[in-house]
């Protein structure tokens, strides 16, 4: 299951220097897969679609920093456990219901990401 900042978030970037997947992102600042990865062509998303990994997309939050689920692997194959989650003052670092992984889909994940 992908990890996911809530609104608690103080923009306080504990958690941006944490993730080996640079799946966190400023709030209001475009995220590509490339950032962190070695993605440099097309890449298909968890919801089917297909992307350049140069590509800039829109921002998930203006408002507080946010994890792009298609790059959160919760630390999987790097951390025992998320070091988003483990660095933030105010616990704002959750799982995401919307996103459920097993360990072996978040390694295929994360070799997809670092191939």
């Amino acid at each position: 299951m992908a990890l996911k900042i809530t609104e608690d978030c103080i923009v306080c970037n504990a958690c941006l220097p944490e993730c080996p997947n640079t799946a966190i992102y400023e709030p209001g600042v475009e995220w590509r897969m490339a950032d962190g990865t070695t993605i440099k062509e097309n890449f298909t998303l968890m919801n089917g679609a297909s992307t350049d990994g140069a590509a800039n997309h829109t921002p998930i939050s203006i408002d507080f920093y946010y994890i792009v689920p298609d790059k959160c692997t919760e630390c999987q194959g790097f951390h025992e456990e998320p070091q988003c989650a483990s660095v933030c003052p105010v616990d704002s670092c959750v799982p995401d219901e919307l996103y459920h992984e097993t360990v072996e889909e978040l390694m295929v994940k994360k070799e997809r990401l670092h191939a």
